[in-house]
């Protein structure tokens, strides 16, 4: 009987951890500065990433328990809880996983696999330094979401015929996986046109300083920082998953046999089709994204595959991760209830407050305080509202110490995309998450190695190369 009940209780120590959190954080007063529901909402923060990072229930139960705790612990009402799920975010990530089964069923992803294969080569290695380097200078163009939907059906492609030769390559998927979401997410800093979070630091500084920043200097601040990351993440995920095989030779002669099975390298009509409707949603997220959303283009693209017969909602149904949906929808909902409770930005100053008395409030120690805060709060909710929330308070500590205002700015959006430890972080790792070869611990076995080697570089950068560019 005891035995028994010290196995029952190792089963569900996080769970218990993570409603004691919950229930701590509820009974104890809030600190001041910090509003009631404020306090509710960092009560539901601490048990949800306890939860993300242990998964004692599904992730998509996560999810569900996020939005009831809200509606039950009166943060918001039904109506408004169940509005904070829905946004163009979410359409996003719903229409990029409905175009990327299109894409596999009609199998031009075999044909982008087998041009990665002849570009980087069989090994392993280069075919992680390929997928994070045409994912990062991709994405400093067209944006993080754009890029993840275009290279998702080309890892799961490989992972897929990895399996056919050898069944068991767990940690070869998690690197091919994570090497496109972390080559997406380094690859955002690059350019003002990178993401969101980049827009809303440009806004920041123009509309609170009158501090304007050029798309060149953007790139000669920001750029050399995304080449050296490249190396550094194909290292850090080469390290922490040991691949089961390090040459895909058997991939590659397979691949081209198919090719040439299915006529060469020609394109059918139908091929052609599923081109053209994704080169015109390409078009709409580059063009009209900013106007009518980047989720209603995801939506609309997806539309015109059912129209025209290239993809059935069977294949739909059965091929889009729809937990994923939910997470991505119900970490939103939770980091919007941060920025309205007053929760993030409390959380915020109570760091930098803490910093005056330590001598830390200027200079390096400043930025090295800045980007761990920004990373901590990033990997809390997603890196967009975490700059939303911080940008005004980092700037404001850099105008009264004396620092440079375009510095901090830099050091706040740059460690934003230091969000590599959870699922819910930045919008590339939960696209690739929905492949289903992925678990949340498989992002801390390498985020955290990857953090640690980001904040260095960056304030290697901080020290040594941006004093060049004043």
């Amino acid at each position: 009987m005891g035995l028994h009940l010290l196995t029952l209780l190792k089963e569900v120590r996080w769970l218990l951890l993570g409603v004691g959190a919950l229930l701590l954080l509820l009974f104890l007063p809030p600190p001041e500065g910090l509003p009631p529901e404020g306090m509710r909402v960092l009560a539901i923060l601490a048990m949800a990433t306890i939860f993300f990072v242990t998964e004692p229930i599904p992730l998509p139960g996560v999810a569900l328990l996020i939005a009831v705790l809200q509606v039950i612990l009166g943060v918001g009402s039904s109506s408004e809880v169940a509005s904070t799920f829905m946004s163009d975010a979410v359409f996003f990530i719903m229409g990029s996983l409905m175009i990327s089964v299109a894409i596999v069923k009609q199998r031009l992803d075999r044909r982008l696999v087998l041009w990665l294969l002849q570009l980087t080569g069989p090994r392993i290695g280069w075919i992680s330094f390929g997928l994070v380097g045409i994912s990062a200078i991709f994405s400093s163009f067209i944006g993080t979401y754009t890029m993840a939907a275009m290279m998702l059906p080309v890892g799961l492609t490989l992972i897929s015929l990895a399996q056919e030769d050898q069944p068991q390559v767990r940690n070869l998927a998690a690197l091919i996986m994570l090497s496109i979401a972390y080559g997406c997410t380094v690859g955002t800093l690059g350019t003002p046109s990178g993401g969101a979070r980049n827009a809303i630091m440009l806004d920041y500084w123009h509309r609170l300083y009158h501090l304007d920043v050029s798309y060149r200097s953007w790139i000669m601040h920001a750029y050399p920082l995304v080449l050296i990351q490249i190396p550094v993440v194909v290292g850090v995920l080469l390290w922490s998953f040991k691949p089961e095989t390090r040459d895909l030779k058997g991939v590659l002669l397979k691949l081209r046999a198919q090719m040439e099975e299915g006529g060469g390298r020609r394109l059918s009509s139908r091929d052609w089709q599923v081109i053209g409707v994704f080169l015109l949603v390409l078009l709409g997220w580059i063009t009209l994204g900013e106007r009518v959303g980047l989720g209603t283009i995801a939506l609309a693209g997806a539309f015109l595959y059912l129209t025209l017969g290239l993809v059935t909602w069977e294949d739909l149904n059965g091929g889009v991760n729809w937990g994923v949906v939910l997470l991505y929808a119900a970490s939103i909902s939770l980091g919007h209830q941060m920025k309205e409770t007053g929760a993030a930005a409390w959380l915020a100053q109570s760091f930098l407050g803490g910093l005056r008395p330590l001598g830390v409030a200027q200079g390096l120690p400043l930025l090295a305080a800045v980007s761990l805060l920004t990373l901590l709060l990033s990997n809390s909710m997603s890196s967009g509202a975490a700059v939303a929330v911080l940008g005004p308070i980092t700037l404001n500590m850099a105008a009264i110490s004396g620092g440079s205002l375009l510095e901090v700015g830099f050091a706040t959006i740059i460690s934003s995309t230091f969000a590599y430890l959870t699922v819910i972080a930045a919008p590339a790792t939960t696209i690739v998450y929905a492949s289903g070869h992925l678990r949340p611990r498989d992002l801390l076995r390498a985020g955290c190695k990857l953090a640690a080697a980001s904040v260095i570089i960056l304030m290697g950068f901080a020290a040594l190369y941006w004093p060049l560019l004043r």
